[in-house]
């Protein structure tokens, strides 16, 4: 090794046998005062808790549960471009920090599929998964829930080794809806999500509400990116049909609903209304004011978390295997208001 090698060499982890060696004890007391059991002095036990700051010790908690035969990782796959899965990881963190849990995560990308990402938290010694809104095939999400416990978020998919925490997503559409109806907006499109999880689900309130009111529902071909509303609205720009209100499979579609609309000349609320889904903290910045319908990302964090360790530690529970079900509600701010047509 050269000077230059051995100057850039990464520093040695400290070990127990170092702060005992530095505090004068064993290893085996050392241990004992770091897990808090008893059986050591009260001097001791500090002489040991001011060494082990002096040498800048950190106990290994993931060493040590590979030696109790666990891991305690909680794998977590999401998809980059979503800003609604940011604000779950977020949750995730939380909620398995509580729990003495450590999160993996795995990202879906433009050039990293599903496939990939399922498979890097498979080979990682994760103890469960939890899957945010996965498109794959119901049959290769039962493989993995064959493999080890798995909760898939944001998505209705049924199966006897699947755990599913989701949103009431007719019912959120329903609200949505039921705001526009009562500002007196008749003419209402949807613009879905095409095969996206949840789009069928969504599609299926809006038509159900619309039929409550009596109105004639027209759904438009739409997305989860931000270039789907877009292009939804030159769609009906080009036929000469724009409704009075549009709500968007999602925030960001929402926003591409938005941005073309203000682009054509067409403001926002006064000629169209505009009604996104998932209350990301996008939506709430002062220059979108996205009316939306909210999922609760803390709560549904909370709940797959919660779900994910009890089938690791109580594999039996039949009722990890019912859907747990988030009831969304709907936020009001400035994107909506009265039609005037």
């Amino acid at each position: 090794m050269t000077i230059e090698d051995a100057g850039t060499a990464p520093a040695r982890r400290t070990t127990l046998a170092d702060v005992a060696r530095q505090a004068g004890v064993s290893t085996a007391l050392v241990s004992l005062v770091m897990r808090g059991a008893p059986g050591a002095s009260p001097a001791n036990r500090e002489k040991v808790f001011r060494v082990a700051r002096e040498l800048g010790y950190v106990p290994d908690s993931r060493a040590r549960a590979l030696r109790q035969g666990r891991s305690q990782l909680l794998g977590v796959m999401f998809h980059v471009q979503q800003p609604f899965h940011a604000d779950v990881i977020e949750g995730v963190y939380e909620a398995a920090e509580a729990a003495g849990y450590d999160v993996v995560l795995s990202a879906v990308t433009d050039s990293r599929s599903e496939d990939k990402a399922i498979g890097t938290l498979l080979a990682d010694r994760c103890e469960a998964v939890i899957l945010v809104a996965p498109q794959s095939s119901r049959e290769w999400l039962a493989e993995v829930g064959g493999r080890l416990p798995t909760v898939v978020l944001v998505r209705h998919v049924r199966h006897p080794d699947l755990s599913v925490v989701r949103a009431a997503d007719m019912k959120g559409l329903g609200l949505a809806v039921d705001h526009l109806v009562g500002l007196g907006h008749r003419r209402i499109v949807h613009v879905d999500g095409a095969g996206s999880p949840s789009a069928e689900q969504r599609r299926r309130g809006y038509r159900a509400a619309m039929a409550r009111h009596g109105l004639e529902p027209r759904i438009v071909r739409g997305g989860w990116a931000e270039i789907n509303g877009s292009q939804a609205v030159e769609q009906l720009l080009a036929e000469g049909d724009l409704p009075t209100a549009i709500l968007a499979f999602n925030d960001p579609c929402a926003n591409g609903v938005l941005s073309t609309l203000q682009r054509s000349g067409i403001s926002v609320p006064e000629e169209v209304s505009v009604v996104g889904f998932d209350d990301t903290h996008l939506a709430g910045f002062s220059h979108i004011g996205l009316t939306t319908v909210r999922q609760d990302a803390g709560q549904m964090a909370r709940m797959a978390v919660g779900r994910a360790i009890s089938l690791v530690e109580r594999k039996d529970d039949p009722e990890m295997h019912r859907d747990g079900v988030v009831v969304p509600d709907l936020v009001v701010r400035g994107t909506t208001g009265p039609c005037r047509q």
